[in-house]
């Protein structure tokens, strides 16, 4: 989730030690920094869905936006298709986002488990967009993959709707691990898994107990050490977050034995940047990277 920069201070934040997700202010300590540096380190920016703000979100070309902007850390949404094919689109139905309703009229609601792989690669996934995106695709999480492969990236993967998809959490660790990711260096520091279903998130560590995993929402206070049983991250909406809150998250450890950390959802604008940035949020996902980047330097 760190924006790629070419200032020292903020390379060093990136990248000291392994380039894991450290809390805010372990960076600027450890590369030999003083307390009241390490209060002003940023938290990490992960663009959403790709550079969703320019162009189409959960596509090829928003994670090379992301890339050109300097932003290592990039998100996405998998879901799986009618013949068991994880496909990268946040919403349940391919209404919003691709041309379906005239490709396949008669096949209302347009639910993405009723489609086929092949079905939704005809669809045109960026014109609603913009005419410059016209033809981008769905891609397949494997396509995904190897995007953010070549662009080396990292990738903070949540799986959608798990109760539509009964095996997604399987199925997204076959296809994680075919392509490469679940090797040490992956899984060490560039791979979060994460989840609105609590039992998702359960069964990915079960699964896989080394992968950082994150539970999307904002548990009562009284409820966090039962999460942190299963999982790295407790990743709530900005405007569910307060100082108490952020400070109640930290004070536990994880399902790996580090302190939780806390990745807030969906800032885009400058003001809100700033304002979770002193609550000590550790991340901030948001569809403009580049605006939250300059608000919480």
């Amino acid at each position: 989730m760190y924006a790629r920069t070419a200032t020292a201070a903020l390379v060093a934040a990136a990248v000291v030690g392994t380039g894991t997700l450290l809390m805010p202010g372990t960076e600027a300590l450890a590369a030999g920094g003083t307390a009241a540096d390490a209060k002003r380190t940023a938290p990490v920016v992960i663009a959403h869905r790709g550079a969703s703000a320019y162009a189409p979100e959960n596509t090829l070309a928003a994670v090379d936006k992301a890339d050109a902007l300097g932003f290592d850390w990039v998100e996405n949404d998998v879901q799986l298709t009618r013949d068991g094919v994880l496909v990268v689109v946040h919403d349940t139905d391919l209404k919003r986002t691709t041309d379906v309703e005239e490709v396949f009229p008669e096949r209302a609601p347009w639910a993405v488990k009723d489609f086929t792989a092949k079905e939704i690669a005809k669809l045109d996934a960026g014109s609603w967009f913009g005419p410059r995106f016209a033809g981008a695709k769905v891609p397949t999480l494997e396509q995904y993959l190897k995007r953010v492969e070549r662009n080396r990236q990292k990738l903070l993967l949540e799986i959608k709707s798990p109760e539509l998809y009964p095996g997604i959490e399987k199925e997204t660790l076959r296809v994680l691990r075919r392509n490469g990711w679940l090797d040490r260096a992956h899984v060490k520091n560039r791979l979060v898994v994460q989840s609105f279903g609590a039992d998702s998130v359960k069964k990915v560590h079960q699964l896989r107990p080394d992968i950082t995993t994150g539970f999307l929402g904002t548990p009562a206070v009284a409820d966090l050490p039962s999460y942190a049983a299963f999982t790295d991250q407790i990743n709530p909406s900005h405007p569910s977050v307060s100082a108490d809150y952020v400070a109640a998250v930290h004070a536990l450890k994880g399902a790996h034995g580090r302190k939780l950390r806390v990745n807030t959802w969906t800032v885009n604008d400058a003001a809100t940047a700033a304002k979770v940035a002193g609550l000590g949020v550790d991340g901030i996902i948001t569809n403009n990277p580049d605006v939250v980047r300059e608000a919480t330097r």
